[in-house]
Parts: C-alpha cells; structure tokens; sequence
C-alpha cells in the first residue's frame, strides 16, 4: 500500500474509512517486531497495533461522527466483499480510558505497541 505522505491524504483516508460505503473495511496488519529489530538503520516497517486496533479505529469514528458505522467497517463489509459469512461472535467496546501498554514482552523479546503509554478513551471488553 501507498503511504500516506501528506495530511490530505491521511484526511482522505479517515474520511472514506469512515463513510460506511462497503468496498472500505478493516484489514489489520499489525507488525510486531522486536525493538531490536525495529529501531536500527535497516529497521522493519508496520507498526504494533494487535493491542489497540479496535480502540483505536473507535476513536477514529468517534472524531468523525460516524460510530454508527464502526460494525459495518469492522465486522460486516468485509465478509461482504469476500462472500464468507459473518463471524457469530461479538465484542464490545466501552468508552473508558485504556491505557496502552509501554511495551509487550521483556528485554530483546520486547514489543512497543503503536501509541504506547497514551491512554484511548475505548475499551475492548471482549
């Protein structure tokens, strides 16, 4: 995928994520490499986000006054596409602060979620 180089075309991203128009939905690709790994000259692109991906994409909806949309972003639009049925089970999201970790793992093993240490204001509960 193109990265988005400018603010206009992050906006225009957040915009057509959250227009409830079905050929968008969610495809994570979270990259959980090692610090080791990701912070040298040669360092691995992506970013952690496993952690945090729902909450995160709430918030985004939030701000753009398109929550009601999130199900079909999320859950919905994608089986669509694919033509495979949607998944049976459930989450929910709370507005409640969420504090993202620093880091997951120890030492060389260690993970640095994207947005570490902030705190979301949605959480996961299952």
């Amino acid at each position: 995928m193109p990265i988005a180089k400018r603010e206009k075309h992050r906006l225009a991203l957040r915009r057509a994520a959250t227009s409830g128009n079905p050929r968008f939905f969610l495809g994570t690709d979270s990259a959980p490499h090692t610090v080791p790994a990701k912070e040298t000259a040669c360092g691995c692109a992506g970013i952690f986000t496993a952690p945090c991906a729902l909450e995160i994409y709430a918030e985004v909806f939030e701000e753009e006054e398109a929550l009601d949309r999130l199900e079909g972003f999320a859950a919905l639009s994608g089986p669509g596409f694919y033509r495979v049925p949607v998944n049976d089970c459930r989450v929910t999201l709370r507005r409640e602060p969420y504090p993202v970790p620093e880091h997951i793992g120890e030492d060389e093993n260690a993970v640095i979620p994207f947005r570490a240490g902030e705190t979301l204001r949605w959480r996961l509960m299952g």
